[in-house]
């Protein structure tokens, strides 16, 4: 019990966590906006390895994506959770969460520019292979993932969990050069009646897509936080957790091969 209490806590202060796994933040910026990621790797593999972006939920760079940038660390991947808001911006609650995530669903463009400031910095980090990168994004983040896809950003993969999959700039055949994967919650009130407009999207950008839906599941179906009601409309599945988890490892594995 102590040795949890202590990787806890360690993992709250961005310290060196249990195993090989470091973690540290990183202070960097867009343009005058001074933003704070959190890096971790395994510090006991050698040479260059991919490094995989992850793109916090609506309320900001929290424990939860620190959790899973350990996770996908674990793995071997050098893994940056970059910061969309600002530095030491975090929503206290749904309504601050819908307002600061409301400026980038409204200016795509500036979404994509914040993305990318996070993907410079997982670029130059010494012990990644600047060629082989992916992107996971949650939520807000999701959404995030599918616009770097849109942009043409040097990514070989993203990889969308039950984001909002609809935008104003659609995808132009040909334009779309990495891989996507959605994990989609089928019961998802507020995104899964994107699910018909996306799914035209990709078809006519000639995009390489996968889409897994998984019934019963609602909206932020891997985020224990979101509780076990899903008449609120967000609720924590196991099974739906479990599964896009196992489908992401595969198709991480897969894009690095």
């Amino acid at each position: 019990m102590k040795k949890t209490l202590w990787f806890w806590g360690c993992l709250a202060l961005g310290a060196t966590v249990h195993g090989e796994i470091k973690t540290r933040v990183v202070d960097y910026a867009d343009g005058k906006t001074p933003l704070q990621g959190y890096l971790a790797y395994d510090d006991a593999l050698a040479g260059s390895r991919p490094g995989v972006l992850v793109v916090h939920e609506w309320k900001g760079r929290g424990d939860y994506v620190r959790r899973r940038a350990d996770q996908l660390a674990a793995q071997g991947y050098v893994v940056f959770a970059l910061d969309m808001y600002g530095k030491g911006v975090f929503a206290k609650d749904h309504e601050e969460a819908a307002k600061l995530s409301g400026v980038y669903f409204k200016d795509r463009e500036r979404m994509r520019r914040r993305a990318g400031s996070g993907l410079k910095v997982l670029q130059t980090q010494a012990r990644v292979d600047p060629h082989r990168l992916a992107a996971v994004g949650y939520c807000f983040g999701g959404t995030t993932v599918l616009e770097m896809a849109r942009a043409g950003m040097p990514l070989k993969g993203v990889a969308c969990f039950h984001g909002n999959l609809t935008t104003p700039t659609p995808a132009k055949p040909g334009t779309i050069k990495t891989k996507i994967i959605v994990f989609q919650g089928a019961d998802d009130q507020w995104t899964a009646g994107g699910i018909p407009e996306f799914e035209a999207e990709m078809k006519a950008a000639q995009a390489d897509w996968t889409l897994r839906s998984y019934p019963g599941a609602v909206h932020s179906f891997t985020v224990k936080e979101a509780g076990n009601d899903p008449s609120t409309g967000m609720a924590y599945n196991a099974d739906a957790d479990r599964q896009s988890w196992d489908s992401l490892t595969a198709f991480l594995a897969d894009l690095f091969k």
